[in-house]
């Protein structure tokens, strides 16, 4: 008897990391602040690129910085974010790769302010996941009011790179939304 084949969100198909990315990890709930910085890092680079891409080099981001520890990246160097810029196993955007610095500053910022960032970006939603009844992918939208207000926030506050379509992946990839397809085994499982 043939084992049935699981449903996923198309967006997903293309490659096997993808597939392991959107089955254990996109839209699961997160609540871990270094875990919230690694994403503000990795949408921020992908702004205006694919999400495959990032993902290939995640490795790469992870080694470039500090393990996505936000003390640590705060301490960055003129000198050291221009090695970094050298680093083939990230995408070399001066521009977000300096962000990241400042982007952490203000993660700490925040974390200081609220207790911690999960407490911060969680208050978006109301601390708990928006649960969608998406039936296509054409139905999700780029943005919301929500990822509006946020990436409003965050501008405020002098982050870069979190326009609101950044903040909504955010938001997706953080479970602080479900926007899985409603056939997608993952669907229910988020």
């Amino acid at each position: 008897m043939p084992t049935e084949e699981k449903v996923r969100c198309s967006w997903c198909l293309g490659f096997d990391q993808y597939i392991e990315y959107h089955d254990r990890e996109w839209g699961v709930p997160v609540h871990e602040d270094k875990k919230h910085f690694e994403f503000l890092i990795l949408e921020g680079a992908q702004a205006g690129l694919s999400w495959s891409t990032i993902l290939k080099k995640r490795e790469g981001y992870r080694n470039a910085f500090a393990a996505f520890d936000p003390k640590k990246v705060s301490r960055f160097t003129e000198k050291r974010m221009e090695r970094i810029l050298q680093d083939p196993n990230i995408v070399r955007n001066r521009l977000k790769v300096y962000s990241t610095v400042n982007n952490a500053e203000r993660f700490l910022g925040i974390q200081e302010e609220c207790g911690s960032f999960d407490a911060y970006i969680w208050s978006f939603v109301n601390g708990k996941p928006m649960v969608n009844k998406w039936r296509t992918l054409k139905q999700i939208p780029p943005t919301t009011r929500e990822s509006d207000a946020l990436s409003n926030d965050l501008i405020r506050r002098g982050f870069k790179f979190v326009g609101s379509t950044v903040m909504y992946a955010h938001m997706q990839a953080c479970g602080l939304v479900n926007d899985h397809i409603v056939n997608c085994f993952r669907y229910k499982e988020v």
